[in-house]
């Protein structure tokens, strides 16, 4: 095996995320990108650029090592979801969502030594329940929101809002593991067998 796993991401979920199946990166680069979504750009392909783009920009930095980047996306409908920058946007998106069913995308990106890029996305179905207005200015106070696709976190107190659930769990906190377990299993940059 050759090559150390550099994580392309701040996101704190993703790193737990990876320790829970004994997935340790090497180190943690987080990528510097413009995140806006191009005029049309459907959400999986969001999630997929996104994910190419930040595993890409690290990369540039550790030729010799695999790079993993990752992005999650809240589709609802045609429509990508932001991460709220405020209250405000968070209302929007948890009204959005109240009562119905949403896809959220994640995307994983693998540059490997040499550099071979290879891009996969997993896509999981939730459904919330009609929220109160109540429930939503609760959760808003909360500040759980803040820096969540979608504006929410499944993990959190949002798990009270999901009725229905198809797909990959991992996916909706912040990265498809079994997708990304494989991805780097088949490249030689991890296996089972590894410690950390």
């Amino acid at each position: 095996m050759a090559g150390r796993l550099i994580l392309a991401s701040a996101s704190p979920r993703r790193l737990d995320l990876l320790a829970q199946v004994g997935i340790a990166p090497d180190a943690v680069h987080p990528a510097d990108i413009d995140e806006t979504p191009r005029k049309d750009e459907l959400p999986r392909d969001l999630a997929m650029r996104l994910a190419d783009g930040k595993a890409r920009a690290v990369a540039a930095d550790f030729a010799d090592d695999f790079v993993l980047g990752a992005d999650t996306v809240v589709a609802c409908g045609r429509r990508s979801l932001p991460k709220p920058a405020d209250a405000a946007e968070a209302r929007a998106c948890l009204t959005m969502l109240s009562g119905r069913r949403h896809r959220v995308i994640g995307g994983v990106a693998l540059v490997c030594p040499g550099g071979k890029v290879v891009v996969k996305s997993a896509v999981t179905a939730v459904k919330f329940k009609r929220l109160s207005r109540d429930e939503i200015d609760a959760y808003l106070a909360s500040e759980e929101w803040r820096d969540k696709a979608g504006g929410y976190a499944i993990q959190g107190r949002a798990a009270l809002f999901v009725t229905e659930i198809h797909g990959d769990y991992n996916n909706v906190v912040g990265l498809p593991l079994a997708l990304t377990a494989a991805l780097l299993t088949g490249a030689g940059a991890w296996s089972p067998a590894r410690e950390g």
